[in-house]
């Protein structure tokens, strides 16, 4: 398990800045890879959510660059047999942070990322108009690194302080029996703590200590 102490304090000295959204919804400190899977939010809506991801491309795999074909509509289906099944579908998430810890962006903040997709936030549908994505690159079945709690607790910690956000999930918790990331080994405590998220802020999980 990654000492997420360390995580905590790397985010609370993380120069702020880098990690602010700009007016545009840019983040000064991510890669920005601009995915064309997108479109505008409903208007006066409000961004109070923050939704936690995994993926791998291919499943299991890390450091392919296959994700970011994904999200740009360039996966090569003649790569790999489960690039068959998924190479036409349109999806993007507005983050993704690598094993490494590089943050790279994909779509603006105030746009519309098509990453949750069914999806209910206590009785309110379609996440994907008050969300921001974030896919940590990962699979349900192995930790993640210090690397990227490091990245996720800073990124998260800005958008608490830019945004109206109110809650933070996890892909599971708005879309039950769908999907099931980030999975059993993403630390939501450690993670909580290093973004300086409020018990309040994690309503799935507030009955746990």
């Amino acid at each position: 398990m990654p000492d997420l102490d360390q995580a905590a304090q790397a985010a609370q000295s993380a120069p702020g800045s880098r990690f602010v959204p700009d007016p545009a919804g840019w983040v000064p400190a991510a890669r920005q890879v601009p995915s064309p899977n997108f479109d505008a939010r409903p208007a006066h809506m409000p961004v109070d959510l923050v939704v936690i991801h995994n993926i791998s491309l291919p499943p299991g795999q890390f450091g392919s660059g296959d994700i970011e074909a994904f999200f740009l509509n360039r996966l090569d289906p003649s790569r790999h047999p489960f690039f068959e099944t998924i190479h036409q579908v349109r999806v993007s998430a507005h983050f993704l942070v690598t094993r490494g810890g590089e943050l790279v962006q994909f779509v603006s903040c105030l746009d519309r990322a098509w990453h949750a997709g069914q999806s209910e936030f206590f009785g309110r549908p379609r996440c994907n108009d008050f969300s921001i994505g974030i896919e940590v690159e990962g699979s349900d079945d192995q930790p993640f690194t210090l690397a990227q709690y490091h990245t996720t607790a800073a990124l998260v910690r800005a958008l608490l302080g830019t945004y109206p956000v109110r809650a933070v999930a996890g892909h599971s918790d708005i879309a039950p029996g769908r999907k099931t990331d980030p999975g059993p080994h993403f630390d939501w405590a450690g993670f909580a703590a290093a973004a300086g998220v409020a018990p309040a802020q994690l309503p799935y999980r507030k009955e746990q200590p």
